[in-house]
């Protein structure tokens, strides 16, 4: 079977929405990493199959997946077939953080009207002039969302699932990563300023996130650049904005986490991801 590759992303005029992501995929398979945003996703054929905070989810086109920030997760195909799917990136304004422990739990949710919803909101980004219809649909959208999640809030125990003994090493850690982005750190540097010996830091970010800080950092500078590159920046003047050492570097990254290159990847979003 012929490898497919179709991808489409934009960044509308409306708040809250970071980014849109259209794709049709046969063979591409993500790899574990994560995302700044929430990810609301829709398969209009086939299927996804994920692993979210360490357990196995699948997408059937009549739901609605709420993949929550900062948690890992990677997707591939669940067929032969491939999938397509419509994606939306919103940000901490339209869901805060204290719904991710929930999100986690349960990211997979049957609800016909959200559905419909969600599909209803791709189709008015995509069309200029119908901002207003757009906002109108994503708050009943986050209305509803929010009405999913509050039940299971008050037993949500947060995306890396219980605190264990190295709880406040690893998040001082991503805490680090988070503010070096753009110039990095190395492991020794990590180690020194969080006290805790090298190996054991690596250990326990991974046990705690379910992903290695190298994985992590390499996750976020690929989300800079897509928002970049949705700014009309181009590819070259990019890698270096992204905190990555070249094109070359951000071109290998960038495919392998987004499923295609930045250049043409940066084509769709000017001509509007239509």
């Amino acid at each position: 079977m012929v490898a497919r590759q179709r991808v489409s992303a934009w960044r509308p005029p409306v708040a809250g929405v970071v980014e849109v992501f259209h794709a049709h995929f046969t063979e591409h398979r993500y790899p574990m990493h994560v995302h700044d945003a929430w990810t609301l996703l829709i398969v209009d054929s086939g299927a996804v199959r994920y692993d979210l905070n360490r357990h196995e989810h699948g997408t059937p086109r009549d739901t609605v997946s709420l993949l929550p920030p900062h948690v890992p997760h990677n997707g591939s195909p669940a067929t032969e077939q491939g999938f397509r799917k419509r994606v939306l990136y919103l940000d901490l304004t339209q869901l805060d953080e204290s719904f991710i422990g929930p999100a986690v739990d349960a990211p997979d949710l049957c609800d016909p009207v959200l559905r419909r919803r969600v599909g209803q909101l791709h189709t008015a980004l995509a069309h200029r002039g119908d901002e207003l219809e757009a906002q109108s649909r994503l708050a009943l959208i986050g209305e509803r969302l929010r009405a999913h999640l509050r039940p299971r809030l008050a037993a949500a125990s947060g995306p890396a699932g219980r605190r264990g003994a190295g709880h406040g090493v690893a998040h001082g850690l991503r805490g680090l990563l988070d503010e070096r982005l753009l110039q990095g750190l190395s492991l020794d540097e990590a180690a020194r300023l969080v006290h805790a010996h090298p190996a054991h830091l690596v250990r326990v970010f991974s046990a705690a996130f379910g992903i290695a800080p190298h994985q992590y950092l390499t996750a976020r500078r690929v989300d800079r650049a897509r928002r970049l590159l949705l700014d009309g920046q181009p590819p070259g003047a990019v890698a270096a904005a992204a905190g990555f050492y070249d094109q070359s570097h951000l071109t290998r990254h960038f495919k392998r986490l987004v499923g295609v290159a930045p250049g043409r990847y940066a084509r769709t979003a000017a001509a509007g991801g239509r």
